[in-house]
């Protein structure tokens, strides 16, 4: 295993103005993400779309999708955007809280998450994530706070 510790630049903007959803997948190999099988899959301007299949890695001794592994999907698709979504002179942020209520969970498919930033202010950013199972159901909502460094 690679200890390479370093963070990891924000790739350039496209054509389009933000980064591909393959180089924000990319930023998490290695780490967590990368483990957990997060794949972006749509980049807009405060908004990132995600995924991750659920395989037995994820699942909780009770045989359904561990409560961690919906929170690092949600916060993962949150940080990104929120990388995205920094305003001039912010160099990074930290999470100050975040929260999941659980609607449901999932033992196979795919999981999948819409991130949107609901407040871009200079020192602080508010994230809400939902996410679904593979048949569409809503089994979780989540909200962080990030503080802007």
């Amino acid at each position: 295993m690679s200890e390479d510790r370093a963070a990891r630049a924000t790739p350039p903007a496209t054509a389009q103005g933000l980064p591909s959803p393959e180089e924000l997948t990319a930023l998490g190999v290695g780490r967590l993400p990368g483990l957990l099988g997060f794949e972006v899959t749509a980049v807009a301007a405060g908004r990132i779309d995600a995924q991750m299949v659920v395989t037995p890695a994820l699942l909780a001794p009770n045989g359904y999708l561990h409560a961690a592994s919906v929170v690092a999907l949600a916060d993962t698709a949150c940080g990104l955007g929120c990388r995205l979504a920094l305003p001039p002179g912010a160099t990074g942020f930290t999470t100050m809280e975040l929260k999941t209520s659980y609607l449901g969970t999932a033992r196979a498919g795919t999981v999948r998450t819409v991130a949107v930033l609901v407040h871009g202010g200079r020192r602080t950013q508010v994230w809400d994530a939902e996410v679904f199972d593979a048949d569409d159901t809503r089994i979780a909502l989540f909200r962080c706070t990030q503080l802007l460094l």
